[in-house]
């Protein structure tokens, strides 16, 4: 009984997640796309090409998404990179990049989101000296065992390996990941994912329940928000504590 609302509602999710990747994947084109228009002599707009087909966006939204540049699109409205930063309790630091063609109404969506877990914006550069920008790789631990990468990871110019239970973790920085990416690509190593992110230098462990509640529904909100590209914090929740967190999260979800 009332399955087909349940399904539509599920139907209606998942859309709501592909329509804010293809959104994003779209935006980081258009400003890549601000540099130079020719990917062969862009490689940021190539990198953003590139990552956008691997998340299977069409190619006529790749199309549109350089038009905005060219001008060739009369109705598109400048873009803006704005990254925003803040102190949690306990000095953890949160840093939240968006691309948005309407900046008052991203900057009181993110203060929104701010002012209901009980945080503050700082100043642009209070937090920021704490995080690195570059590319992270990631591949399946259950494929490929770590030794396996670790032995041609150090033919490339990655900076770092990570092991972790879920995967494995490349870091490169941006002028190196296409090249790094090449390389394993041409290995036949399957990569499961490849994102721009910002990783802190120094790591905050939380083991308070209620502040990894706060801390996780923070991250729903802003995977929510359409704006929102890249949420990076230096806060450690172990496995034992997020469990206990995902599993009181649904729990408590009311579903239709």
């Amino acid at each position: 009984m009332w399955r087909g609302p349940v399904v539509q509602a599920r139907k209606n999710a998942v859309n709501a997640v592909k329509w804010k990747l293809f959104s994003i994947h779209a935006k980081l084109i258009a400003i890549a796309a601000t540099k130079w228009w020719d990917p062969d002599q862009n490689p940021s707009l190539f990198a953003a090409i590139h990552t956008a087909k691997k998340a299977w966006v069409p190619n006529d939204n790749i199309d549109r998404a350089i038009k905005k540049w060219t001008g060739e699109d009369k109705t598109a409205a400048a873009l803006s990179e704005i990254v925003y930063e803040w102190y949690a309790p306990g000095w953890i630091a949160v840093m939240v990049s968006v691309i948005t063609d309407n900046k008052n109404r991203t900057v009181q969506n993110i203060r929104h989101i701010f002012s209901r877990f009980w945080w503050n914006m700082w100043e642009n550069g209070a937090v920021s000296w704490m995080f690195n920008r570059a590319w992270v790789i990631f591949i399946d631990p259950s494929k490929y065992s770590f030794e396996q990468i670790e032995e041609l990871v150090y033919e490339t110019s990655a900076q770092d390996l990570v092991k972790e239970e879920s995967y494995i973790k490349i870091i490169t920085w941006v002028d190196d990941f296409l090249e790094v990416e090449k390389f394993f690509n041409d290995k036949w190593i399957e990569i499961m994912e490849s994102k721009l992110d910002f990783l802190a230098t120094n790591e905050i462990e939380v083991d308070d329940f209620e502040k990894a509640l706060k801390f996780t529904k923070m991250m729903e909100a802003f995977d929510n928000d359409e704006d929102v590209n890249i949420v990076s914090t230096n806060e450690i929740i172990s496995p034992e504590l997020q469990k206990e967190v995902d599993e009181f999260i649904e729990k408590n979800t009311f579903r239709t």
